[in-house]
Parts: structure tokens; C-alpha cells; sequence
């Protein structure tokens, strides 16, 4: 019988009895590694042979799977590794391959995990090698369902069930290798695919620490599956990456795990952070169009996905520009609109959840260039109901849309107020500003404070104080904060003053202060502080004429006009202002304390004031004295109307000094007027922000010692003297005598004119072909000796 089988034996193909030598006789023993050598080098010989040698390996494989000798596997399955590594580069491996995916679908097959483990290992190995020929016929969705199972191993060993986990997370990432790089193989991102492997990665995800590991060569199955899931993102094209979020999304929904959203925030982020710079725009839209579809979810799982998109928007910002960064704003504001029309009271909950999308916009906002962002918050300013839409949701809507306006206006860092407040942007925000509900000024407060405030003066200034701000921060304004302030400065006091006058409320009040407070810190000097003076006159004048205010509401007027003119004084450095601002200050400690910060309080004040102290107030003629005996310019504080309620805005419009004039002659009084001339008044200055000075009358040099050492004092004198005696003149003389007085003594126009009409007629009665024969031509004409050379 012996004979017979080594007869037998000889007759079998040489493969055969290459492929039988490599096994031991006993299975402890191992691979004979000397007849693997045999059998690889047969195989390089005859690669056509492969195919064959392939087929008996994967025979006598299951012939050893089915008798549970499971050593015999082990052999002929590192037998099929050896053979795949030494022939990859055949042209005939495909036929190879075949059996060797049939050996590890068959181990994969069996219950033994330790099978499974060693099958997937043989997998990942095959993964990585480069086939140089394509494969138009190999399928792996066996492959893809059977590791996401193992992905999912619940084995009461746990470092078994780690071990299958991890192979089965492994066999995931070889498949993901193999497909992806080969397009004749089967679409790795169908749906059916995508719904298996998303989902086993974020399983085993969200069964670990999020929290780094400190030993980083410690492989666990939540730090390999964030590995693939990244490499998985990574490889995805734009028409693919809305297959890998679709199942995360249906993954995060079915297990609840957007409440609390740590591991949600924690993936998008690994999703953002892998996937291919152009494509982010399509994870921020995927998760805008969820938040849609969850518009009946829980308060609280709208406000989670909200945070969640605050979270990665910024990093999707960096790579949209245009028309997709207002698309994804506009997307923003519709689910603030929606959130508002959608509920009749604002719940905490419901709140909470606008708050994560105020802060989505922000953070979106905050990572645009400048310009953008002045776009952005037009954008935004062009989506606020209108001031004529007084329903209850529209002030909530106008609100919300404000304070996402407000969140993109603390990311803008200012350099010029020309550049922050175009006109198109100023001019509704003015309008915003005179709005009748109270939160809704308070916002537009604060949009103009966070773009006014270049020095973060913001909080020093929040309370109205007649007392020096300590660590007020400062410096001059540029040329073009000057011109901008000439130019629009008019328009925001006027608000400003509708603004005070619309409500007695502390908070409201204390924000319109702050505002005024900051234009003058970051605008006030020599050229512009005339419109700053005039502008405190008004809101005086605001508490002293208007019939509609409370005497609590006039009182915090009469209070916050003496603390910006003691402001104005300080920042602008004039200290004739400031001794002035003292007096005031000092006189109504004694008699109106009530006229002096901090402010009333409606609720807590009954008392009735006496507000008719015309002796305390502050005086448009001795501020233009200030200003005078300072050297300055005072001649737009003399003739300039104060501000007043109620006047139309133009933010284009410049005030001339041609209207301010023409305007104080229609509503000032005589008497007003005779008591405020001053003989300087009446030339005007080429220079302007200088004033001239009165000389003595003898311009001798005596003369003009005695000037020089006269003390102050008595050049005051002088001049009060001078005009008394003018106003004197003007009350008591005859009308006769003022007109002989005020006459010119010639005509100096009439006489020019009368020249020029003689001239014209002279020159009409002269013919016109008459000409001086005596005269030579001007070529004719010699040059003196004194120009020869």
C-alpha cells in the first residue's frame, strides 16, 4: 500500500506536491519555509500556474476548516500571503487573487474569531498592494458587511472583543483603500455601503475617550475608527461627501447623541478638519438642510445642531467668499426668522437655540476679511423689518436680526469710521436708532458702540459720571474721522437726541449716553468740537422746552448734557471749558443736585424738582467765550442753531455754516442777538480754527509793550467794555442815527460798476476797423539796452 500511494503521489502534478510539502507533518511545527522557497520560485517560473496553486490551497483550506484543524488553516493562509507578495507584480494575479479572496471570505465565514482576526490581516495586507492590472469583475460587498459586524463585536472577553473590533475596523480601511483608487471596482460610496461603514466607525467613536490618549502607540478601536473615518473624508470627492454625511447624521439622530452634543461636535470637527479644503461648504450646507428637517425637534436639539454648526463654520468660512458667504448667512437668518414666526413666546429653550445661531453667524462672520463683513452686516441691516411694522413679532424679529448684526459688529475691528459706516449702512442703522421699543435701540446702541469704540473705552464710559474716567484710552482723530464727523457727525447726534428723548428708562438712556460718549472720546478736538458743544446745547434744550417729558426724564437730561460737556472739555484738553464745566457743576451742588449724575430713576424717584433754573444752565455764550479766549474757532458755536428733535436726517448732506447762520437769524431774538456780538465775529477768517485777536489801538512800540504786559484780566475788561458800549448805542440811539452810523462811506461796487459801463460804451463808439497809425508792430518793436546780453 505504501507503493502504491508514493506511485500515486508521483503522478500529481508538480504543484500539487509543491503546495502538500509546505505542510509539516505536524501542525506545531509551522510552515516548511524550504518548500515555500520551492514553490514561490515555481511560481515566478510559472506564473500561469498561480491560478491553480491558488485553487488546492483554498481545497485543502476548507477541507481543514470543516475537520476544525485549525493550525493547517493558519499554514495555508500565511502560505497565500507569501504567495501574493512574491507575485503582485504578475500579469496573471487577478486569477490569484480570486481564490485568495474566496480563502478569506471562507475564514471570515467560520465562528472562530481567531480565524476572522487572521483573515482580515491576510485582507489588509492584499489592500495595500499597488495591482498594476485592473479588476472588472471583484466584489467586496461581502467583505464591507461582514467587517462592519465585527466592528460591532460585543464578545464578553474584552480584549477579545477589542481584538475583533479592531480587525474589523481594519478590514474597513483596506476596503476603503481598494475601492477608492480603482474605479472599475464596485462604488464604494453607494448608499447601501455608506450605511454600514459610517455607522460601525462612529460605534466604536463614541465608545472611547475624546480625550487624547497620552501613550500614542496604544492602537484602541475609537482611536483606529477616527483614523479611518478621517482617511474616509479625506478621499472623498464633492460629488461623495454627502454619502459619508447622510449616515452620520441618521447615526446622531437614531442614538440621541445631539444631547449633550460633545461627540457630535467632535466629529464634525474630525470631518472639517479631513475633508478637502473646497468641499466644507457642503458639510455646512448638509447640516443647515438637517436643522431644517428637525424644525419640529425639541428646543433642545435645534439649539445642540446649532452649536454644532457654530463650532465648524468658522472653518468653512476661510474657503467661502461671495455669494456663498451670503447664501450661508441668509440660510442663517431664515431659521432666525423661522424660529420667531414659528413660536408666541420666547421660551429659555427656545432662546438658548437663536443665541447658538446668533453665534453660528459670528463666528461664520469673524473669519471674513473686514470688507466683508461691512457686507455682511448691510446684508443683515437690509433683512430687519421696517419701523412701520409694529406687531409684537415683528419687534422680536427686528430684535433677533439686530443682535446677529451686533455679533458681526464685534468682530469688525475699526480703522475708519468712513470705512464702517458707509452711508447705505449708517442711514438705516439711524433710523433703527429712533425706533419706539426700547431693546431695539439699546441693540442699535450697541452695533454703534462696538463700532465706535477703537480703544475700548466701551465699559469705562457705561456709567454717566461728571468725575475723571480713569483709564480712559485715547488719541487724536485722523483727517479723514474729521472730515467723516463734518460730514456725518450731524445725522448720529440727531439720533442720538431722538434717541435720549424716546424713553426715561435707565438702560435705554445709559446706551444712548455711552454712545455719545465714545463719539466724542474717538472724534472730539479743535476742528470738530463747535458740533460736539452744540449738540450738548440741544439735548439741553431738549429738557428745558420739550411739554411731553417727565420731570424725572429732564433732570437725566439736564444730567448727561453736564457730564459729556465736562467729557468734551477733558478729551478736547481746553481748559477754559473744563473751569466753566467745574462752575456749572459747583453751583448745582448748592441748588440742584438733582441736575447732576448719577441718574433718576423713575421707579424709585416721586419727588417733584424744580427744573426752572435758568441761572444753572449751561450758556451757548460763555462756551463761545471759552472757545474764544482758548484761541479757537467759535463762530459755528456763535451763529449755529443747537440740535433739536425731530430733524430730518441726510447722512449725504454736509451742514453749511451758509444754513446755520440763515436758521439763527429766523429763531433767535433781538435782544439775544445784541447781548452776543462781539466786533470779531464780523471778519472772518482765512484760517480756519483760529481766532483773531483784538490789538491796541496804537501800533506804537510802546504802544505795544503795554499790550504785551497787560494781564489778561484787563483785556477782558476792555473788550466787555467795547461791546457794552455797542449794545448801548444799538438800544438807545434813533433809528436815524444808526442808519447815518452803519452807512458806508462810499460805494465801492457802485463806482467799480460805473467804471465798467464807461469802459463798455467807450469801446461800443470806437469803429472797429480803427487803429493808431503811429503804433508799429509788435515784431517791430526793439528791446532796451538794459535787457541786451
Amino acid at each position: 500500500m505504501s507503493g502504491c500511494c508514493g506511485c500515486c503521489s508521483a503522478l500529481r502534478p508538480r504543484y500539487k506536491r509543491l503546495v502538500d510539502n509546505i505542510f509539516p507533518v505536524n501542525s506545531e511545527d509551522g510552515l516548511v519555509k524550504s518548500n515555500m522557497e520551492k514553490l514561490t520560485f515555481y511560481s515566478l517560473s510559472s506564473p500561469d500556474k498561480l491560478d491553480r496553486i491558488g485553487e488546492y490551497l483554498y481545497q485543502k483550506a476548507s477541507k481543514d476548516i470543516n475537520r476544525k484543524r485549525y493550525k493547517f488553516v493558519e499554514i495555508a493562509m500565511e502560505a497565500m500571503d507569501i504567495l501574493l507578495q512574491a507575485c503582485h507584480a504578475q500579469t496573471t494575479l487577478n486569477l490569484f487573487v480570486e481564490s485568495f479572496l474566496r480563502m478569506v471570505q471562507k475564514l471570515l465565514e467560520d465562528s472562530n474569531p481567531n480565524l476572522q482576526i487572521l483573515a482580515t490581516n491576510s485582507f489588509v495586507k492584499f489592500a495595500n498592494i499597488n495591482e498594476d492590472t485592473p479588476s472588472y469583475h471583484r466584489r467586496y460587498d461581502f467583505f464591507i458587511s461582514k467587517f462592519s459586524s465585527m466592528c460591532h463585536g460585543n464578545n464578553d472577553n474584552i480584549e477579545l472583543r477589542d481584538s475583533i473590533r479592531l480587525a474589523g475596523i481594519k478590514g474597513v480601511q483596506g476596503v476603503i483603500r481598494k475601492t477608492v483608487s480603482d474605479d472599475l471596482v464596485e462604488n464604494i460610496w453607494e448608499k447601501q455601503h455608506m450605511e454600514k461603514i459610517v455607522p460601525s466607525l462612529l460605534f466604536n467613536m463614541q465608545s472611547g475617550d475624546l480625550t487624547p490618549v497620552e501613550d500614542a502607540t496604544v492602537v484602541t478601536p475609537p482611536v483606529l475608527a477616527e483614523e479611518v473615518l478621517r482617511e474616509l473624508v479625506g478621499r472623498a470627492s464633492f460629488g461623495h461627501i454627502r454619502s459619508v454625511l447622510k449616515p452620520l447624521l441618521t447615526h446622531l439622530d437614531r442614538h440621541e447623541l445631539w444631547v449633550p452634543n460633545t461627540f457630535a461636535i467632535h466629529t464634525f470637527r474630525i470631518v472639517m478638519i479631513s475633508i478637502q479644503p473646497q468641499y466644507s461648504y457642503t458639510v455646512v450646507e448638509t447640516l443647515m438642510q438637517h436643522l431644517d428637517n428637525n424644525f419640529k425637534s425639541s428646543p433642545k436639539t435645534r439649539t445642540s445642531l446649532a452649536v454644532v454648526l457654530s463650532k465648524i463654520i468658522a472653518i468653512a468660512a476661510g474657503e467661502s467668499v461671495g455669494p456663498s458667504a451670503l447664501d450661508i448667512i441668509n440660510n442663517l437668518l431664515t431659521h432666525l426668522r423661522t424660529s420667531v414666526s414659528t413660536t408666541t413666546e420666547i421660551t429659555p429653550e427656545e432662546s438658548q437655540y437663536q443665541e447658538a445661531l446668533i453665534n453660528a453667524l459670528g463666528e461664520f462672520a469673524n473669519h471674513h476679511p473686514d470688507y466683508q463683513k461691512i457686507e455682511i452686516m448691510l446684508f443683515i441691516m437690509n433683512t430687519v423689518p421696517d419701523l412701520s411694522k409694529k406687531s409684537k413679532g415683528d419687534q422680536m424679529l427686528q430684535n433677533i436680526l439686530l443682535k446677529s448684526l451686533l455679533k458681526v459688529g464685534t468682530q469688525y475691528s475699526t480703522t475708519s469710521f468712513e470705512k464702517a459706516f458707509p452711508a447705505s449702512f449708517l442711514q438705516p442703522l439711524l433710523k433703527m436708532a429712533r425706533a419706539p421699543h426700547d431693546p431695539t435701540r439699546i441693540i442699535v446702541m450697541q452695533i454703534f458702540q462696538s463700532l465706535l469704540d477703537r480703544h475700548q473705552n466701551e465699559k469705562v464710559l457705561s456709567t454717566v459720571s461728571i468725575k475723571p474716567y480713569a483709564a480712559l484710552s485715547q488719541e487724536p482723530p485722523s483727517r479723514s474721522d474729521i472730515i467723516f464727523t463734518h460730514k456725518y457727525g450731524a445725522n448720529i447726534m440727531q439720533a442720538l437726541i431722538d434717541s435720549m428723548a424716546l424713553s426715561e428708562k435707565l438702560d435705554s438712556l445709559t446706551s444712548s449716553y455711552n454712545t455719545a460718549a465714545l463719539l466724542i472720546v474717538e472724534m472730539a478736538c479743535g476742528e470738530t468740537v463747535q458740533e460736539f458743544l452744540l449738540f450738548i446745547l440741544g439735548i439741553q434744550q431738549v429738557s428745558n422746552t420739550s411739554d411731553e417729558l417727565s420731570n424725572i426724564h429732564k433732570c437725566c437730561l439736564q444730567q448727561i448734557a453736564i457730564a459729556l460737556l465736562t467729557l468734551t472739555a477733558r478729551v478736547t484738553g481746553i481748559n477754559n471749558l473744563l473751569e466753566y464745566a467745574q462752575k456749572i457743576i459747583e453751583d448745582r451742588k448748592v441748588e440742584a443736585t438733582h441736575w447732576l449724575p448719577p441718574l433718576l430713576d423713575s421707579k424709585k424717584s416721586n419727588k417733584s424738582y424744580n427744573l426752572n433754573l435758568p441761572h444753572l444752565a449751561i450758556d451757548k455764550i460763555a462756551l463761545a467765550e471759552c472757545l474764544q479766549n482758548a484761541g479757537m474757532d467759535f463762530n459755528r458755536l456763535q451763529t449755529g442753531v443747537p440740535y433739536a428733535l425731530n430733524q430730518i436726517d441726510n447722512p449725504g448732506h454736509r451742514h453749511s455754516w451758509v444754513e446755520s447762520v440763515s436758521n439763527h437769524m429766523q429763531h433767535r431774538n433781538s435782544s439775544a442777538d445784541l447781548t452776543a456780538y462781539n466786533a470779531d465775529a464780523d471778519s472772518i477768517s482765512s484760517s480756519p480754527g483760529v481766532s483773531k485777536k483784538a490789538l491796541a489801538p496804537e501800533y506804537t512800540v510802546d504802544a505795544m509793550k503795554r499790550y504785551l504786559a497787560e494781564p489778561p484780566e484787563s483785556v477782558k475788561r476792555e473788550q466787555q467794555e467795547k461791546q457794552k458800549q455797542i449794545v448801548r448805542a444799538f438800544r438807545e440811539s434813533d433809528f436815524e442815527d444808526l442808519m447815518k452810523r452803519t452807512e458806508p462811506k462810499h460805494d465801492v461796487i457802485q463806482n467799480r460798476l460805473n467804471d465798467l459801463f464807461n469802459s463798455l460804451s467807450i469801446d461800443n463808439k470806437t469803429p472797429q476797423n480803427a487803429t493808431n497809425q503811429n503804433e508799429k508792430p509788435i515784431y517791430e518793436t526793439n528791446f532796451p539796452e538794459l535787457f541786451y546780453y
